[in-house]
Protein backbone atom coordinates (compact mmCIF):
# COMPACT_ATOMS: atom_id res chain seq x y z
CA UNK A 1 0.00 0.00 0.00
CA UNK A 2 2.97 2.15 1.10
CA UNK A 3 4.55 1.71 -2.32
CA UNK A 4 1.58 1.95 -4.45
CA UNK A 5 0.76 5.44 -2.69
CA UNK A 6 3.67 7.03 -3.25
CA UNK A 7 3.80 6.16 -6.90
CA UNK A 8 0.10 7.20 -7.02
CA UNK A 9 1.58 10.47 -5.25
CA UNK A 10 4.79 11.19 -7.23
CA UNK A 11 4.32 9.88 -10.55
CA UNK A 12 6.09 9.15 -12.77
CA UNK A 13 8.84 8.58 -10.08
CA UNK A 14 12.17 6.17 -10.07
CA UNK A 15 12.51 3.59 -6.84
CA UNK A 16 15.23 5.91 -5.80
CA UNK A 17 12.84 8.76 -4.86
CA UNK A 18 10.12 6.36 -3.77
CA UNK A 19 12.66 4.86 -1.15
CA UNK A 20 14.23 8.11 -0.26
CA UNK A 21 10.61 9.69 0.42
CA UNK A 22 9.82 6.32 3.03
CA UNK A 23 12.92 6.61 4.64
CA UNK A 24 12.52 10.36 5.20
CA UNK A 25 9.14 9.47 6.76
CA UNK A 26 10.74 6.51 8.95
CA UNK A 27 8.75 3.99 7.51
CA UNK A 28 11.31 1.41 7.66
CA UNK A 29 10.38 1.69 11.62
CA UNK A 30 6.78 1.63 11.90
CA UNK A 31 5.54 0.08 8.38
CA UNK A 32 7.66 -3.06 8.37
CA UNK A 33 9.42 -1.70 5.09
CA UNK A 34 13.16 -3.30 4.60
CA UNK A 35 14.79 -0.40 2.23
CA UNK A 36 16.73 -3.22 0.70
CA UNK A 37 13.41 -4.42 -1.06
CA UNK A 38 11.35 -1.52 -2.32
CA UNK A 39 13.21 -1.94 -5.97
CA UNK A 40 12.23 -5.69 -5.87
CA UNK A 41 8.61 -4.45 -4.53
CA UNK A 42 8.33 -2.22 -7.31
CA UNK A 43 9.44 -4.87 -9.90
CA UNK A 44 7.05 -7.25 -8.39
CA UNK A 45 3.89 -4.39 -8.56
CA UNK A 46 5.02 -4.21 -12.51
CA UNK A 47 4.93 -7.62 -13.12
CA UNK A 48 1.25 -7.64 -11.29
CA UNK A 49 0.19 -5.42 -13.17
CA UNK A 50 -0.29 -2.43 -10.43
CA UNK A 51 2.21 -0.43 -12.05
CA UNK A 52 3.72 -0.16 -15.40
CA UNK A 53 6.93 1.33 -16.55
CA UNK A 54 7.29 4.46 -18.43
CA UNK A 55 10.97 5.18 -19.18
CA UNK A 56 14.63 4.77 -18.10
CA UNK A 57 17.13 6.89 -17.93
CA UNK A 58 20.75 7.06 -17.05
CA UNK A 59 23.11 10.08 -15.40
CA UNK A 60 26.51 9.67 -15.68
CA UNK A 61 28.42 6.27 -14.34
CA UNK A 62 24.65 5.29 -12.24
CA UNK A 63 22.49 2.56 -12.88
CA UNK A 64 20.10 3.20 -14.91
CA UNK A 65 17.13 4.62 -12.89
CA UNK A 66 12.96 2.91 -14.22
CA UNK A 67 10.67 5.27 -14.00
CA UNK A 68 6.76 3.82 -12.59
CA UNK A 69 3.35 4.99 -13.13
CA UNK A 70 0.39 3.15 -10.99
CA UNK A 71 -2.55 1.90 -13.57
CA UNK A 72 -6.22 2.16 -12.95
CA UNK A 73 -5.67 -1.50 -11.46
CA UNK A 74 -3.07 -0.62 -8.71
CA UNK A 75 -5.25 2.93 -8.11
CA UNK A 76 -8.30 0.51 -7.68
CA UNK A 77 -5.79 -2.44 -5.05
CA UNK A 78 -4.50 1.14 -3.25
CA UNK A 79 -7.89 2.36 -2.45
CA UNK A 80 -8.92 -0.81 -1.44
CA UNK A 81 -5.70 -1.34 0.85
CA UNK A 82 -6.26 2.05 2.29
CA UNK A 83 -10.04 1.42 3.43
CA UNK A 84 -8.89 -1.90 4.51
CA UNK A 85 -5.63 -0.60 7.29
CA UNK A 86 -8.09 2.70 8.39
CA UNK A 87 -10.42 -0.28 9.90
CA UNK A 88 -7.83 -2.78 10.89
CA UNK A 89 -6.88 -2.22 14.44
CA UNK A 90 -4.28 -5.16 15.80
CA UNK A 91 -0.89 -5.45 17.35
CA UNK A 92 1.79 -5.53 15.62
CA UNK A 93 3.86 -8.60 16.34
CA UNK A 94 6.43 -8.02 18.86
CA UNK A 95 9.30 -10.91 19.67
CA UNK A 96 9.71 -9.15 23.78
CA UNK A 97 6.40 -11.11 24.17
CA UNK A 98 7.56 -14.10 23.07
CA UNK A 99 10.14 -13.58 25.70
CA UNK A 100 8.37 -12.01 28.04
CA UNK A 101 5.60 -15.05 28.18
CA UNK A 102 8.33 -17.54 29.85
CA UNK A 103 9.17 -14.73 32.64
CA UNK A 104 9.81 -17.07 35.27
CA UNK A 105 12.75 -18.52 33.38
CA UNK A 106 14.71 -16.36 34.34
CA UNK A 107 16.30 -15.32 38.08
CA UNK A 108 13.67 -12.01 39.59
CA UNK A 109 16.76 -9.82 39.31
CA UNK A 110 17.79 -10.60 35.38
CA UNK A 111 13.94 -10.09 34.63
CA UNK A 112 14.30 -6.71 36.42
CA UNK A 113 17.35 -5.81 34.87
CA UNK A 114 15.76 -6.72 31.40
CA UNK A 115 12.72 -4.63 32.00
CA UNK A 116 14.33 -1.68 33.02
CA UNK A 117 16.91 -1.65 30.37
CA UNK A 118 13.93 -1.72 27.61
CA UNK A 119 12.74 1.09 29.61
CA UNK A 120 15.71 3.13 28.77
CA UNK A 121 16.30 2.01 24.96
CA UNK A 122 13.19 3.16 24.91
CA UNK A 123 13.87 6.15 26.62
CA UNK A 124 16.61 7.39 23.74
CA UNK A 125 14.55 5.87 20.95
CA UNK A 126 11.65 8.52 21.99
CA UNK A 127 14.55 11.47 22.88
CA UNK A 128 15.14 11.15 19.29
CA UNK A 129 11.89 11.31 17.54
CA UNK A 130 10.91 14.31 19.98
CA UNK A 131 14.22 16.04 18.51
CA UNK A 132 12.39 14.91 14.92
CA UNK A 133 9.14 16.84 16.06
CA UNK A 134 10.99 19.96 16.25
CA UNK A 135 13.59 19.49 13.45
CA UNK A 136 13.41 21.41 10.06
CA UNK A 137 12.97 18.43 7.64
CA UNK A 138 9.38 17.66 9.82
CA UNK A 139 7.83 21.99 9.19
CA UNK A 140 8.18 21.10 5.31
CA UNK A 141 5.66 17.63 5.87
CA UNK A 142 2.19 17.71 5.54
CA UNK A 143 1.14 18.00 9.19
CA UNK A 144 -0.37 14.58 9.66
CA UNK A 145 3.30 13.20 9.77
CA UNK A 146 4.09 15.34 12.56
CA UNK A 147 0.47 13.56 14.17
CA UNK A 148 1.99 10.05 13.50
CA UNK A 149 5.29 11.25 14.74
CA UNK A 150 3.29 11.69 17.82
CA UNK A 151 1.50 8.58 17.92
CA UNK A 152 4.38 6.60 17.72
CA UNK A 153 5.85 8.44 20.88
CA UNK A 154 2.66 8.29 23.03
CA UNK A 155 2.81 4.28 22.40
CA UNK A 156 6.19 4.29 23.50
CA UNK A 157 5.53 6.37 26.36
CA UNK A 158 3.22 3.97 27.73
CA UNK A 159 5.43 0.89 27.43
CA UNK A 160 8.06 3.00 29.29
CA UNK A 161 5.87 3.54 32.14
CA UNK A 162 4.02 -0.28 32.11
CA UNK A 163 8.24 -1.77 31.95
CA UNK A 164 9.14 0.60 34.80
CA UNK A 165 6.01 -0.16 36.58
CA UNK A 166 6.48 -4.32 36.37
CA UNK A 167 9.91 -4.22 36.73
CA UNK A 168 9.22 -2.61 39.94
CA UNK A 169 6.36 -5.18 40.83
CA UNK A 170 9.07 -8.29 40.49
CA UNK A 171 11.59 -6.62 42.55
CA UNK A 172 9.71 -6.10 45.12
CA UNK A 173 8.86 -10.02 45.07
CA UNK A 174 5.34 -10.10 43.35
CA UNK A 175 4.45 -13.81 42.76
CA UNK A 176 4.51 -14.81 38.94
CA UNK A 177 1.68 -17.20 39.92
CA UNK A 178 -1.23 -17.39 42.45
CA UNK A 179 0.48 -20.49 43.76
CA UNK A 180 3.54 -19.69 46.37
CA UNK A 181 6.52 -18.70 44.35
CA UNK A 182 9.80 -20.33 45.21
CA UNK A 183 12.11 -18.00 46.87
CA UNK A 184 14.58 -18.30 43.89
CA UNK A 185 12.08 -17.50 41.41
CA UNK A 186 13.27 -19.82 38.71
CA UNK A 187 11.71 -21.93 35.86
CA UNK A 188 11.57 -25.08 37.16
CA UNK A 189 10.09 -23.70 40.80
CA UNK A 190 7.55 -22.21 38.92
CA UNK A 191 6.40 -25.45 37.30
CA UNK A 192 6.68 -27.27 40.38
CA UNK A 193 4.11 -24.79 42.05
CA UNK A 194 1.95 -25.13 39.01
CA UNK A 195 2.32 -29.34 39.49
CA UNK A 196 1.39 -29.05 42.96
CA UNK A 197 -1.77 -26.98 42.23
CA UNK A 198 -2.37 -29.82 39.38
CA UNK A 199 -2.48 -32.50 41.54
CA UNK A 200 -4.64 -30.63 44.32
CA UNK A 201 -7.44 -29.77 42.04
CA UNK A 202 -7.47 -33.40 40.38
CA UNK A 203 -7.65 -34.46 44.72
CA UNK A 204 -10.64 -31.70 44.73
CA UNK A 205 -14.06 -33.69 45.18
CA UNK A 206 -15.88 -30.75 42.69
CA UNK A 207 -13.43 -32.19 39.97
CA UNK A 208 -14.22 -35.96 40.14
CA UNK A 209 -15.29 -37.30 36.46
CA UNK A 210 -18.24 -39.07 35.90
Amino acid sequence: MMILGLVKWMQPVHGYDVRRELLSWRADSWANIAPGSIYHALRKLAEEGLLRQVGTAQVGARPARTSYEITPTGVDEFDSLLRQHWRDCRPSADPFLSAFAFLPALPRAEAVAALRGRAAMLRAGNAVARDDLAAGWLRQKPSYVGWMLELTIARVDGEITWCDRIAGLIESGASYHPAEEPADGTWAGWQADLDAADRESARSPGNNQR
